[in-house]
């Protein structure tokens, strides 16, 4: 097997490829994200640093979007309703849009952090909210 500079043979990238898939599909059904987060939390204990910070990225990634979403979804649910009145509708826009937009952002991590495990580079900053 070769491996790129950077990453050390004791440590396989198959298995973070795998979580990283199954959560970029399960963002799409719901369903392979939370298996792909168990194996992330599974898999964190016994990785090296290169493939534990990417481990760390999804689990920061999956929390991060699933609060933006609970926040949405909350304002979206208080919203309704208001909207008989026509008051609410500008904050059911608003909590649809934070929802879609922590989706999206959950989205490009994902791809991003793929990108960077194929690379065979680590992430930089795992527990920071950028990409």
């Amino acid at each position: 097997m070769s491996y790129e500079a950077g990453y050390p043979a004791t440590e396989e990238r198959a298995m973070p490829a795998v979580v990283y898939v199954l959560c970029l599909l399960g963002l799409f059904h719901g369903l392979t994200l939370i298996i792909g987060l168990i194996m992330a939390y599974v898999l964190r204990g016994n990785s090296g640093p290169l493939n534990g910070s990417h481990y760390t990225y999804v689990i920061r990634t999956f929390w991060t979007s699933f609060l933006a979403m609970l926040i949405g979804g909350a304002i979206m649910l208080v919203s309704i309703p208001f909207t008989f009145i026509l008051i609410g509708i500008p904050f059911l826009w608003a909590g649809g849009m934070i929802c879609f937009l922590a989706w999206v952002w959950a989205i490009v991590r994902t791809i991003v952090g793929l990108v960077r495990l194929a690379e065979g580079a680590p992430i930089a900053q795992p527990y920071g909210y950028a990409l």
